[in-house]
């Protein structure tokens, strides 16, 4: 059976050159970098050498750059220790945000006294800077939390405008970026943000590994003790071989990335094309549709099928070896609406099939068509 993999959102397939390296790691650095032996200083040495590499692509030095298993735990550490260790009292966030943020707040309420908002939203999904303005005024002791690309309906925000915002009003900005790393350049230099996280899966490199930016003299704590790996910050032995891979992946990521962006843009606009010309009363949810206002590499579309058909639409879809998704990953094998769409679509809208559609370079014009053709059996 022919399959098609379009949930580049959820993780993408790893290059062969970064398996390469990884694998090259594996066997011949095996050392443990805390180690004082000959082994383990060629392991410190190579961490080293990824994380000034990953520093240099985001104009920060070595010294800001953490690894983590990934953008969740990132996520938690930077929330937890801003209410636990900085003194932050009020939090600033979206209700469109990723659960690895939303959840990690709901558990901070229940132990802290801690206020939280919501930025108002457009239709569309975009939030309302004036609104978020208004609510930096309100008080001190605030972190802005604000993911730079949504992950169902990849909307982008400002970024450098609201940590503009933020350093106006003397607040700290935390970005989930984990859509836009690997995809779009950061250059902190000029943007500035405080805490920024990445994973690796979203950009052809492993499972598993992160990192976290955390800007000099900030005074986060760790999540996680047991040893002084990564400066105190994060304990627990590093995974050398995916610390390699992520450097790997990041490397090419921007080595290739205007070439690869633009012919990932051009799977889009076709896909948004056929999408309208051959598919009467489909909706494009949040800004997916406009390629300026969301990320070249997913489209959410809510689709015109009767509500008969909607429970086993994905399913169906899988059957014909077609791969996507109704939103993030991390909510598979939920009953629930997506809480993304629920504060975008009424209640008739809803009921129909909304699905993420992401792309990557091993994508193709040809596996468009072959999916458009097959989305129209259901209509």
């Amino acid at each position: 059976m022919r399959t098609i993999y379009f949930d580049n959102a959820a993780t993408t397939p790893m290059r062969n050159e970064v398996i390469e390296a990884m694998a090259e790691t594996m066997k011949n650095t095996f050392g443990n970098p805390s180690s004082s032996h000959g082994f383990g200083r060629s392991a410190k040495t190579l961490v080293e050498k990824c994380r000034k590499a990953i520093a240099k692509q985001f104009h920060v030095s070595a010294g800001e750059i953490f690894f983590t298993s990934g953008g969740t735990e990132a996520d938690n550490l930077v929330l937890r220790s801003a209410v636990r260790d900085l003194g932050v009292k009020h939090i600033i966030t979206a209700r469109t945000e990723h659960h690895a943020v939303l959840h990690c707040i709901d558990q901070l309420q229940i132990e802290y006294d801690l206020q939280v908002d919501y930025v108002e939203l457009n239709a569309h999904g975009a939030i309302d800077y004036q609104h978020l303005e208004t609510l930096l005024s309100g008080s001190d002791n605030i972190l802005v939390s604000l993911m730079h690309i949504n992950n169902e309906i990849g909307n982008i925000i400002d970024l450098k405008k609201v940590a503009l915002l933020c350093k106006a009003h003397n607040a700290l900005f935390h970005s989930d970026t984990v859509q836009s790393v690997g995809h779009y350049e950061l250059p902190l230099d000029d943007i500035p943000i405080d805490f920024l996280v990445a994973s690796a899966h979203k950009f052809h490199g492993p499972k598993g590994v992160g990192f976290v930016f955390v800007r000099k003299d900030s005074g986060l704590k760790p999540l996680i003790f047991g040893g002084e790996q990564e400066r105190g910050l994060r304990a627990g032995t590093e995974c050398i071989h995916n610390i390699v891979g992520l450097e790997k992946a990041m490397n090419m990521a921007y080595s290739n990335l205007e070439t690869e962006r633009e012919y990932i843009r051009s799977l889009k606009r076709y896909f948004i094309s056929k999408l309208a010309s051959e598919i009467p009363g489909v909706k494009f949810n949040g800004h997916s549709g406009d390629m300026e206002k969301s990320t070249y590499t997913l489209v959410n579309v809510c689709l015109p099928i009767a509500s008969d058909k909607a429970s086993l639409f994905l399913f169906q879809l899988d059957l014909k070896g077609i791969a996507c998704s109704k939103g993030s990953a991390c909510q598979s094998g939920s009953n629930q609406n997506s809480h993304v769409l629920s504060e975008l679509l009424d209640h008739d809208e809803l009921k129909k099939p909304s699905v993420r559609f992401s792309f990557s370079i091993y994508n193709t014009k040809e596996e468009i068509d072959y999916l458009i053709k097959e989305l129209k059996t259901f209509i």
